[in-house]
């Protein structure tokens, strides 16, 4: 199956649709009147729809299982053509098309074989997903220019005994969500350093501005601390998304003091040193976290 533990848990929705169709108006009125011989048609496939829903992944091998937390059927009759809609919603890293549209099938094929002993003429047209949401799907695009600045916070690096990697990556992300990066540097881990540097990109207006290293616990962490001062509002659930992300992978990561807030108009991180929590604590919280330049950008005007 396809590694999904670096998404995020959010509402994804779907509804699928299939059409089936009879030859014959009394078919119609047998599945109205509850006279079909076996049974109430719509309710037994209603109920063959729930079953389906829940065996996708087994019977689909790269289907993940997951939690479905709302399953309708709605049932449209237009002549002799029925329409069967499913929707499902859960709240997980991946969508529910899949299982959507399989249980839209499974209402269909049940209706089918309660109909066959009365009409000859019954029909599967079309299986089809309707509508998604949740996850890529929902993505917005960013309107305003980003400019990003990555400051590298390491006594080992800065002297040259250790190579840089987290910056990198950090970089890299950035540059995949279409962050220009116009500084990067390493500096010791010293508050006058550390706040020197922030003070810098705030007057150049740079509208990222984040710190990789020193939210660890040793004597010489000390980001948190140098950055907090000239902190204008923190940002309470972008901490708290960081960390949670992070403790859901390893419990280590509540022990890193990652600071979010804002500092005029730009938007100031400190993120863990290792490569791994960096880059994780950006998938925490991005891209949505670029919205907040809109905002910016729409308040400016």
């Amino acid at each position: 199956m396809v590694d999904i533990t670096g998404k995020k848990n959010t509402l994804r929705l779907a509804t699928a649709e299939a059409i089936l169709t009879v030859s014959k108006e009394a078919t119609i009125q047998s599945i109205l009147n509850k006279s079909v011989p076996k049974g109430d048609v719509f309710e037994m496939s209603r109920a063959a729809g729930l079953l389906g829903i829940k065996k996708t992944p087994e019977l689909l091998p790269d289907c993940h299982p997951l939690p479905i937390e709302f399953a309708g059927f709605e049932f449209e009759i237009s002549g002799l053509e029925i329409k069967i809609s499913c929707t499902l919603k859960t709240i997980y890293k991946t969508g529910v098309e899949v299982e959507a549209m399989h249980g839209a099938s499974i209402v269909a094929l049940n209706m089918y074989d309660m109909l066959k002993p009365l009409d000859k003429g019954v029909e599967i047209c079309a299986i089809r997903l309707i509508s998604k949401k949740g996850g890529k799907s929902d993505r917005f695009k960013v309107k305003a220019s980003v400019s990003g600045s990555v400051t590298v916070c390491s006594d080992t690096v800065s002297k040259g005994e250790k190579k840089d990697r987290a910056g990198k990556e950090v970089i890299k992300s950035l540059e995949n969500w279409k962050v220009k990066v116009v500084n990067n540097s390493i500096i010791p881990d010293e508050i006058d350093k550390i706040q020197a540097q922030l003070k810098k990109q705030v007057e150049a207006k740079t509208s990222l501005i984040i710190f990789v290293g020193g939210t660890g616990l040793s004597p010489r962490d000390q980001t948190p601390e140098a950055i907090t001062p000239l902190i204008d509002k923190r940002i309470p659930g972008m901490e708290e998304a960081i960390r949670k992300y992070g403790q859901d992978r390893t419990s280590y990561a509540a022990l890193s003091r990652s600071v979010v807030g804002m500092a005029g108009t730009s938007l100031v991180m400190s993120l863990p040193g290792s490569t791994k929590g960096a880059v994780e604590s950006l998938n925490a919280v991005f891209p949505e976290a670029l919205h907040l330049f809109d905002i910016i950008k729409g308040a400016q005007h």
